[in-house]
């Protein structure tokens, strides 16, 4: 700038792909101008080009010409361009025009083709382009590089919410590009047809409910059927699916798409799947991930995604769709994904089958986990310690929780101590220290000098004296919070309190003791239809009271569809007095629509 202060012209010519802030940059750089006298001339009217010829020969002096997108300028047809070049050229050499800043933007391609040379024999389209663009491009990074990323980040801290939203959702520095194309992005998607919404909707459920970012194209065009209507469906091409994709992989602003091609890298490992796994995968748009996540949070996928699961999805997926199943009490789906899965060979799912089969068959459940431990799945050994706690054998617990924590298993090692010191094996504890100092594991160690000295303290005998006002589940909330301070976890701690200082208690009160209140009623069902998974509890309990069954089923229903780790244990709230057992709605559990499943088992 302080070139052109001085009365020299110059100009400059950004040159990055689509969204990479080149526009952005140029009009920051020429605020400075602005104060001291000069004008912005955009030639845009009636065409770029024809406004540009037209109105060059009466630009004079501190004008900034903005000749954004370039290319429709210096690449115009019939000639129009070239005799641009030579005009703009003219402009930057009369010093009595000047100063002049002439500022431009170009994708990279366009750049390529004015700046090279013809081959021989061939026609030299470009050649004032060339003259006026040598020496005056800039290239422009497609990422941030750290240092970039690094300032962002102090932006984003210092209260830059946009800049922030953006930096949390990429991984590769393409901050511009996703400011850029977010927006364009949900217009797409709110304008889609309805077989391309129908793909958008399968791929933003899968991800939201934990598969992995690489969908196949067979999931997604056998899981979008069940998210058109009838009409919708009778209505489709013949090609219906390459129309959709087509329409959801254009790219927007930034080379974004709501659902782009991607390809899976040769030495990649394919977890166990179906017979033939497609090649030929699609990945949905990080930022309509993150809306789906939002937007449908509370709804349970149609039959098509379940079914388009089973046939496409690897084991590992079938295994995380089968624990979201049984959270929305779709059981039935549950045991098919998981009898597929360990069809396939994959251990963890055998694990998990036997859980699920637990009550419905014992004796398969049993085989199942023989199964998992054998394998060495440290996941199994603690389940079955614990049934074998519930069951009273302590000793058999024992044996696989010291399993577990040979096998490294850092749950077991953080339990064991505390296992041991509330059956009277205080001197586990120290013999459990020694094996972790023998094997060099610090972090173990230190975690587990903590516990001696916590379980010390608990033995001591003043510890009542100490603590008189202990007592009641609050405090122990209060009291287990100090510990997990003092071992270092301080967001375990900060969890603790808030939990203890939940509003939910008091307006559980509030129910028990004013069930007829119409504003605590309101409340709630307002803070229900929001999603608020603890209150519409509240509002079940509250539906008991009044014997309106119906519309605990409907609140259920919504609750279960949600998915929250808690509804399923509301089905089996049994107290006479105030609920009927839940359970006996659905005994053979729900369908994907929400009907009542068919005995299956």
């Amino acid at each position: 700038m302080s070139e052109v202060d001085m009365g020299q012209s110059r100009m400059a010519v950004l040159v990055g792909t689509s969204s990479t802030g080149k526009t952005r940059a140029c009009w920051e750089a020429v605020q400075p101008l602005a104060s001291k006298g000069w004008r912005l001339w955009h030639p845009f009217d009636p065409t770029r080009a024809e406004a540009a010829f037209r109105g060059i020969e009466g630009v004079g002096p501190r004008t900034v010409v903005w000749l954004n997108e370039a290319q429709h300028y210096f690449g115009a047809s019939g000639g129009l361009g070239e005799r641009i070049s030579s005009a703009v050229h003219t402009l930057l050499t009369t010093p009595r025009r000047g100063p002049i800043l002439i500022l431009g933007t170009m994708w990279p391609e366009y750049a390529d083709t004015y700046i090279a040379l013809p081959q021989p024999g061939e026609v030299d389209r470009y050649s004032h382009a060339r003259a006026v663009l040598s020496g005056r491009l800039i290239g422009i990074p497609e990422s941030f590089d750290t240092k970039a990323a690094g300032h962002a980040q102090a932006l984003a801290i210092a209260g830059d919410a946009q800049l922030a939203h953006a930096l949390e959702h990429v991984q590769d520095g393409r901050v511009t590009q996703f400011l850029a194309g977010a927006p364009e992005l949900v217009r797409r998607y709110e304008s889609a047809s309805s077989a391309a919404r129908a793909l958008l909707h399968a791929a933003m459920d899968a991800r939201r409910l934990g598969v992995g970012v690489q969908l196949p194209i067979g999931f997604l065009e056998h899981a979008a059927e069940g998210y058109l209507s009838d009409d919708e469906f009778d209505d489709l091409d013949d090609n219906w699916l390459e129309q959709a994709l087509m329409e959801t992989s254009r790219p927007v602003h930034g080379k974004l798409a709501p659902l782009r091609r991607s390809r899976r890298r040769i030495h990649e490992i394919v977890p166990p799947t179906q017979a033939s796994p497609s090649s030929l995968n699609y990945r949905l748009a990080d930022y309509l991930e993150q809306r789906g996540r939002r937007e449908r949070r509370l709804l349970c996928p149609p039959t098509s995604f379940w079914q388009a699961a089973h046939d496409y999805l690897s084991a590992a997926d079938l295994v995380q769709l089968a624990n979201e199943a049984r959270l929305r009490y779709r059981n039935r789906w549950s045991y098919i994904l998981l009898q597929r899965a360990v069809e396939s060979g994959y251990i963890p799912a055998v694990r998990e089958l036997a859980f699920f089969l637990e009550n419905l068959n014992p004796e398969r459940s049993s085989r199942l986990y023989e199964q998992a431990i054998e394998s060495g799945d440290t996941h199994a050994m603690i389940l079955v310690a614990q049934s074998r706690d519930i069951y009273g054998d302590i000793a058999g617990a024992d044996e696989l929780w010291w399993q577990a924590a040979d096998s490294g298993d850092e749950e077991a090692i953080e339990v064991l101590p505390q296992r041991l010191d509330a059956y009277g094996v205080a001197k586990g504890i120290e013999q459990l220290l020694q094996k972790n100092t023998a094997a060099g594991n610090v972090q173990q160690r230190e975690l587990l000098s903590e516990w001696r000295s916590l379980v010390e303290e608990l033995e001591s005998e003043d510890f009542q004296a100490r603590h008189p006002e202990y007592g009641g589940e609050a405090d122990a909330l209060a009291l287990l919070a100090q510990w997990r301070d003092q071992v270092g976890d301080s967001r375990g701690a900060e969890s603790l309190r808030q939990v203890s200082a939940a509003v939910v208690d008091p307006v559980h009160e509030a129910l028990v003791s004013r069930s007829g209140d119409g504003f605590i009623e309101g409340a709630i069902s307002q803070a229900g239809e929001a999603g608020e998974t603890e209150v519409q509890g509240l509002l079940i309990e509250l539906e008991g009271r009044n014997g309106d069954y119906r519309g605990v089923e409907r609140t259920l229903l919504k609750l279960l569809d949600s998915g929250n780790p808690k509804s399923p244990s509301v089905l089996f709230l049994d107290d006479d007095d105030l609920w009927p057992n839940y359970i006996n709605f659905w005994p053979y559990g729900l369908e994907a629509d929400g009907s009542q499943s068919a005995p299956w088992w």
